[in-house]
């Protein structure tokens, strides 16, 4: 007998079960890298669109994730009988890490009927967010950035943002590792887009009030960017005390290697913001990365959490590869929220009601403390709030592993839309 809640009760039990449905993945491109060959859609499915940045300047992050959303749905749908007994057929592109083909992928996923999106990334949903918010085509992205969510309109943020990310990070500096007297001064290095901006909106509005001063303007860096020696020897004759950087992994290793070799680091303290503080960064960047923090929104491997095992069986089973990866982890809790969010609306509204802007009222807007298996903080609409889960923790590279040293700190909401530069 099917429950009328599989995800949940799966989660909780793990439990097998005896119905399995063949997983709906459309696949974006020929010769992109699809988990799994398509089958044909049923006409009672659901469907979602995903806009992965599988390949292009920020695949070692995309690929990872879009794996993990992925090999979710396959278990949602093999495993659990798809979302109260209708299999979610996924159509995905592979958006390169590009603005325009970003664009070009929401208006694709609306005209095929999809009932909302997800990104990857603040920088595709800030490409992606202009279209679908006039359409009101709700979706939702896994790293996030203030300018996604602020205002809040059709866009929502699975995890805390970029600035939420800096907020955490410095006031657990304050408060563990600053022994000076006085106020600290904090240079940022920050990614040229919204990984990036989203660390300085949030410091601009909170540095003051905290006791940080800024060594403004910021530096920021291309995700192309091969060296930031110039940019560190600047950072280096202000003497700072803690350096912030918001990127990707790539970006952030060059500059954690650049600042060992300009004697900048160690010596003072490196914080980085979750885009990149993965396993990634470290393979890159070696014994440099020891000692550097992070911050991060989800558990760890093998931490024990309800959701930990059965992940862990489907990652090691079809990508090994992303093992060990947190951003892999990002995108499973994806998944499970991607289900959860079908599952509420069809309970307010029923399976031929639905459509996205239903989706969004009946679906989004009822998370209510949703565990998404334990791998982040619990999903919840607030109104004013489109963050949906709003935990993060503080880590550090520790003998090369990437160890917490900070229980969980909820990011209270920060207003940006009431600074007059916000947008700017």
């Amino acid at each position: 007998m099917k429950s009328k809640r599989p995800l949940k009760l799966a989660l909780a039990t793990i439990m097998a079960l005896t119905i399995v449905l063949v997983p709906l993945l459309s696949s974006g491109c020929a010769g992109s890298p699809a988990p799994s060959s398509p089958a044909a859609p049923e006409a009672s499915s659901l469907k979602v669109g995903f806009s992965i940045c599988y390949t292009g300047p920020a695949a070692s992050k995309g690929r990872p994730m879009g794996d993990a959303k992925l090999d979710c749905i396959e278990y949602i749908n093999e495993e659990l009988g798809g979302v109260d007994g209708h299999p979610i057929e996924v159509i995905w592109r592979d958006n390169e890490y590009d603005s325009s083909k970003a664009v070009t992928i929401v208006n694709e996923l609306m005209d095929k009927g999809c009932l909302f999106f997800t990104t990857n990334s603040s920088k595709m949903m800030g490409a992606s967010m202009e279209i679908a918010n006039r359409a009101e085509f709700p979706g939702f992205t896994v790293f996030s950035a203030p300018v996604c969510t602020h205002p809040p309109q059709h866009i929502y943020g699975q995890m805390p943002d970029y600035g939420d990310d800096w907020a955490a990070f410095a006031s657990y500096y304050l408060e563990n590792i600053w022994q000076g007297e006085g106020r600290p001064k904090m240079a940022l290095h920050l990614l040229n887009n919204t990984t990036g901006y989203g660390a300085l909106d949030a410091a601009r509005a909170l540095a003051d009030e905290l006791g940080i001063d800024l060594i403004l303007p910021a530096e920021e860096h291309a995700s192309s960017t091969m060296s930031e020696m110039e940019s560190l020897t600047r950072i280096k004759t202000e003497n700072p005390d803690v350096l912030y950087i918001s990127s990707t992994p790539d970006e952030t290793a060059i500059i954690i290697q650049n600042a060992v070799d300009l004697g900048l680091y160690p010596g003072i303290t490196i914080g980085c913001g979750h885009a990149s503080f993965t396993s990634v960064l470290v393979e890159l960047a070696g014994a440099d990365a020891e000692g550097v923090f992070g911050v991060y929104p989800t558990v760890n491997w093998g931490d024990d959490v309800p959701a930990m095992a059965k992940m862990t069986e489907h990652c090691q089973e079809l990508h090994p590869e992303d093992y060990g990866n947190m951003d892999y982890i990002t995108s499973w809790a994806e998944g499970l929220i991607v289900a959860e969010i079908l599952q509420l609306a069809i309970d307010n509204v029923g399976v031929d009601n639905l459509t996205p802007q239903a989706v969004e009222e009946y679906g989004f807007k009822k998370l209510d403390n949703f565990d998404a298996g334990g791998l982040h903080g619990p999903v919840s609409y607030t109104p004013g709030d489109n963050r949906l889960s709003k935990s993060v923790r503080v880590f550090q590279v520790q003998s090369g592993e990437i160890v917490p040293v900070s229980g969980w700190v909820e990011a209270p909401l920060i207003k940006y839309e009431d600074f007059d530069w916000f947008g700017q």
